[in-house]
């Protein structure tokens, strides 16, 4: 994750940081299936963990879709 958000520091301009962003929002989607499919199968036993873990996930993906929603609007 640090590395993504250096690489968004570093845009070179409004659409080189949308797109970066938009990198991440892709890859914590792609976390979040990850975690649904370990929910399942009950592969991590601790369940409170798993839900924490999973609405953080979720947190995140927010935080980062509407910092894409926002950068597109200014």
């Amino acid at each position: 994750m640090l590395c993504h958000r250096g690489e968004a520091q570093s845009a070179e301009s409004k659409k080189d940081f949308i797109h970066k962003i938009g990198v991440v929002l892709k890859e914590l989607r792609e976390s979040n299936v990850n975690l649904k499919i370990l929910a399942k199968t009950r592969i991590i036993k601790d369940e409170n963990m798993m839900d924490k873990t999973q609405d953080e996930s979720h947190q995140l993906v927010s935080i980062f879709y509407r910092t894409v929603q926002t950068a597109k609007k200014r």
